[in-house]
């Protein structure tokens, strides 16, 4: 509970006033550090947090924020990433958020903030790297659609096409090829006795694209919109390629995955729980799956593919933030 940490910081901040070497803390004398510190980091207004109290606010000095000049940031890590132009390209792609974040639809999983614009630079940057005789321009357009185009509504993104070529007139980028990815895609949609419909393939692809960026993905959609169907054809074409063509691409591989409703168990159940009676720590199902995972991930080249299945909340899913931060 918050106001009893309020009560343990007070205790932590009346000692180093006294510029104590030891205190007492919950019964137990133990050192201090003098240089210690504590900081809060607060969103107004966001669901998934709580008020502070006000005996914890008493104890901290707020320090108000304002928004970072995106264009010199993006900038920056463009010349980092090796591109020459990098400023007027900075100074396009702020634009074309902006333009994005003005016209297209408002919906909660639109995200153009600086985590995006992030990570598109640095997509930007393999592009590049990957295809050096490939103009500058071209690398940070595709980029920019394969960060963006699978979170975009079908109404928004003729949308989205028509700012991109305002900004980047007479450019015709060349589509990235997956021949071989798109095949392994229908052949089990039909192994599996599925219709092969453009737009599920294409769906599939986009996830690919995603998973190669990203190692946390979230998949959104109505009840019986295919989510669950994406997944498992995308892991069974990677075991189905990684079979036919062994060593060829470090992105064809075999896939372990681990489902589980997060909605159907307790919290503690779901991350573990300290048991007050016998005074240990329990695993829960998501901690006790990723442990392994990650366990395993050492032995193998193998994905290990944790699976919440099931409908977001703010409260489960905010114990993830950490975790899925880059």
């Amino acid at each position: 509970v918050l106001s009893v940490v309020a009560q343990q910081l007070l205790v932590i901040r009346l000692a180093l006033l006294d510029e104590k070497e030891r205190f007492i803390f919950e019964g137990r004398e133990m050192r201090i550090k003098a240089t210690e510190g504590v900081f809060i980091t607060m969103n107004p207004g966001y669901a998934g947090r709580t008020e502070l109290p006000d005996n914890l606010k008493a104890l901290f000095r707020p320090v108000s924020m304002m928004v970072p000049d995106y264009a010199l940031i993006a900038e920056i890590m463009l010349y980092a990433e090796g591109f020459l132009e990098a400023r007027t390209l900075a100074q396009k792609m702020v634009k074309m958020y902006k333009l994005c974040s003005e016209q297209l639809s408002q919906q909660d999983h639109y995200d153009y903030g600086m985590r995006q614009v992030k990570s598109v630079l640095v997509m930007a940057g393999g592009q590049k790297r990957d295809n050096p005789g490939v103009h500058e321009n071209i690398s940070l357009i595709r980029a920019m659609r394969e960060a963006n185009v699978p979170r975009f509504l079908s109404q928004d993104l003729p949308l989205f096409e028509a700012i991109i070529s305002d900004l980047y007139p007479n450019i015709e980028v060349p589509e990235v090829d997956y021949g071989e990815l798109q095949a392994s895609i229908e052949a089990t949609m039909r192994k599996n006795n599925q219709q092969v419909i453009d737009r599920a393939t294409i769906k599939v692809i986009e996830l690919y694209q995603t998973f190669n960026v990203r190692f946390g993905v979230m998949l959104v959609g109505p009840t019986g919109g295919g989510k669950t169907t994406c997944y498992n054809t995308l892991k069974e074409s990677l075991i189905t390629l990684k079979k036919q063509h062994p060593g060829k691409n470090p992105n064809y591989q075999d896939v372990q995955t681990y489902v589980f409703n997060p909605k159907c168990i307790s919290m503690g159940e779901l991350y573990g729980e300290f048991n007050e009676l016998t005074q240990e720590w329990k695993d829960g199902i998501a901690s006790s799956m990723i442990r392994l995972a990650v366990g395993l991930t050492g032995n193998n080249l193998d994905f290990q593919w944790v699976v919440f299945d099931g409908p977001v909340d703010a409260l489960w899913i905010e114990n993830m933030n950490t975790v899925l931060d880059d």
